[in-house]
């Protein structure tokens, strides 16, 4: 009896309660894909000097200005040394960014490892990888391996620590790549950024005067330790075992110097074209010579894109030619915007980016063209040889592209055209405001067209 009025208890509990609602699922989680680095050959990299680039001159303000990077068709960004300046024995101002105090720090003038996280999500976000300017070959005096490790570096006979020889570096120690030890702890530095902190490589300062073997050693480890995640290497230097050292770029200087001379000299295409030829000559396949019109050290030491080069015209004419030749190019801080003075690296100077907007929305509109049309960076590359006028077309298929880019300034024209490239009505303007395919302004641009 006490056992059916419980379950009769039961029963009109049940019943009197109201019946509750269902609780709905959670969304699925899906996972972030992770980033993909742009292919060796499709890079477009971004330097940015960050004690210029803002006002704060941090990486702060790299992020914060993320998009109109992006907006140049930049799909890389290298950032100069981020690490703690050496102040003993310094070079002057703020000190030298390659005179590295510490290899696994970010130098307090620039922020905190969180802000570099934060830039590295951001540009990652907007399909833009992210590189570190490595110092390999030297550090500061008040490194302190200097104090824990003196053995590490080059000594003379009676011990003491030299400065990289045959250089003028006075405010670094050379280190010493002999000794193991050294090479492991910087190997265990690098894969420190690649793997916790998830930058996507690094620029090596100096890798000429670095033994080919701790190049090796080193990229065969941080390749091992990225698993599938690619990483990109480049070297600052033109030594062909780079790239038989797992290095993808290294610097194209020789053509930059017959590219000025181009500019300076009038010498028409022939230079340049055995450069590049020479250049390519030693890389293999899948490998490429970063193309460049300035960088830091020419910004800083040689002097600005305008000056080298005869004018604002013929600084954005010698870029159109350099990323219209050359698949992989690089744009350095302030270039975009054609920034009147030299661009110091070893005190803040911070640029106005407000200065020349016109300037800067021609490379926009430029780099926009290059990604719309492929034959700007691919295709049969063939020059046409002449005194002054650069002329080059890109053929792929039945499709022609035809470059003119001229040096001098003054009008010029191309005199004589390929019978089949007689009528005028057959081609298409991509780029300039003359109106038939062989005539250009002075310092001018002009690209066609034909299917």
């Amino acid at each position: 009896m006490r056992l059916l009025v419980f379950s009769v208890w039961v029963l009109l509990l049940l019943l009197g309660c109201k019946k509750e609602e269902a609780v709905p699922l959670p969304e699925p989680v899906v996972p972030k894909a992770p980033f993909v680095l742009a292919p060796t050959e499709e890079v477009v990299m971004y330097e940015v000097n960050l004690r210029a680039f803002s006002q704060a001159g941090n990486l702060a303000g790299v992020t914060a200005r993320l998009d109109d990077i992006k907006r140049l068709g930049v799909n890389v960004l290298w950032l100069m040394p981020i690490f703690p300046v050496g102040v003993e024995r310094s070079a002057g101002g703020l000190g030298s960014p390659y005179a590295v105090r510490d290899y696994q720090l970010v130098g307090d003038e620039y922020g905190q490892l969180a802000d570099l996280k934060q830039l590295v999500e951001g540009a990652h976000a907007r399909g833009m990888g992210v590189v570190l300017d490595w110092v390999a070959n030297h550090t500061a005096w008040d490194h302190p391996w200097l104090s824990q490790h003196p053995t590490w570096y080059t000594r003379d006979a009676n011990g003491t620590i030299l400065h990289p020889p045959s250089t003028n570096w006075l405010d670094v120690a050379d280190l010493d790549f002999t000794n193991d030890s050294m090479r492991l702890a910087m190997i265990g530095a690098l894969r420190y950024w690649t793997e916790t902190v998830g930058v996507d490589g690094f620029r090596c300062d100096a890798a000429d005067m670095v033994p080919f073997s701790f190049w090796k050693q080193a990229i065969d480890s941080l390749r091992a330790g990225s698993g599938s995640k690619r990483l990109l290497m480049l070297a600052e230097g033109a030594r062909s075992d780079h790239f038989a050292a797992g290095f993808d770029l290294n610097f194209s200087w020789d053509f930059y110097t017959q590219l000025k001379n181009s500019f300076q000299q009038g010498n028409g295409t022939t230079p340049l074209w055995t450069a590049h030829r020479n250049e390519y000559n030693v890389v293999p396949a899948g490998k490429h010579r970063l193309r460049f019109t300035t960088n830091h050290d020419e910004y800083a030491w040689d002097n600005t894109p305008s000056a080298l080069f005869g004018g604002e015209a013929a600084a954005f004419a010698a870029f159109a030619l350099t990323s219209s030749w050359s698949r992989v190019v690089l744009i350095y801080s302030g270039q975009e915007i054609a920034w009147p003075q030299r661009i110091p690296f070893f005190t803040r100077s911070p640029l106005n980016w407000n200065f020349n907007a016109g300037y800067r929305q021609q490379y926009e509109n430029w780099m926009a063209l290059r990604q719309r049309e492929p034959l700007m960076r691919t295709g049969n590359l063939t020059p046409y040889f002449l005194s002054s006028l650069t002329a080059y077309t890109r053929t792929q298929g039945a499709d022609t592209l035809l470059v003119l880019v001229n040096t001098r300034n003054q009008a010029d024209s191309l005199q004589t055209l390929p019978p089949h490239w007689q009528d005028a009505a057959g081609w298409t303007r991509l780029w300039g405001d003359s109106d038939a395919p062989k005539r250009v302004g002075p310092h001018g641009v002009a690209v066609w067209k034909r299917k």
